[in-house]
């Protein structure tokens, strides 16, 4: 199982940088690909986001309702469980760090000069429980979708 956790100002950061033509559609490709995942059998996806990252506009208005819209249909598959912090939740934890976690072994962090990959039992388990404190603060399913097209909604 693979379980996600991303933050607003990384996803500002990491979304915002121009690419050059060559390397975006390199870029592009590679999300295709790893959202196929998604639809094979076998694999199950939690993914928990700030609400902020539904504001955080890094793109014009139409590519943003777009990618809401996929959200909104990632989400509905059987195999995702979707979950939205509230901005108003009561924070326990706020990692400052996007972070992955991929079958209870491996962590992947995304820092801003690399990725590091975390396998050590001791710091995965710290992840682990990070995100599990995340997950609870979330809300899911009908609550979700309602914050999904609320964002869509501010774009006006």
């Amino acid at each position: 199982m693979a379980q996600s956790h991303r933050t607003w100002p990384n996803t500002a950061r990491r979304t915002a940088r121009p690419c050059p033509p060559p390397a975006q559609r390199l870029s592009v490709r590679s999300v295709i690909e790893r959202s196929r995942i998604v639809h094979e059998q076998g694999h199950h996806f939690v993914v928990v986001v700030d609400e902020p990252v539904l504001y955080c506009q890094v793109a014009d208005p139409a590519a943003m309702a777009a990618q809401l819209g996929y959200l909104l249909t990632a989400g509905a598959l059987p195999a995702v469980c979707l979950g939205i912090i509230p901005m108003a939740a009561r924070r326990s934890h706020s990692p400052g760090e996007t972070f992955h976690i991929y079958d209870n072994r491996l962590v992947s962090v995304e820092l801003v000069s690399a990725e590091v990959n975390v396998t050590q039992p001791g710091e995965v388990a710290q992840y682990l429980e990070t995100f599990e404190q995340l997950r609870s603060m979330a809300v899911y399913d009908a609550d979700a979708r309602a914050m999904i097209v609320k964002a869509i909604d501010a774009l006006g």
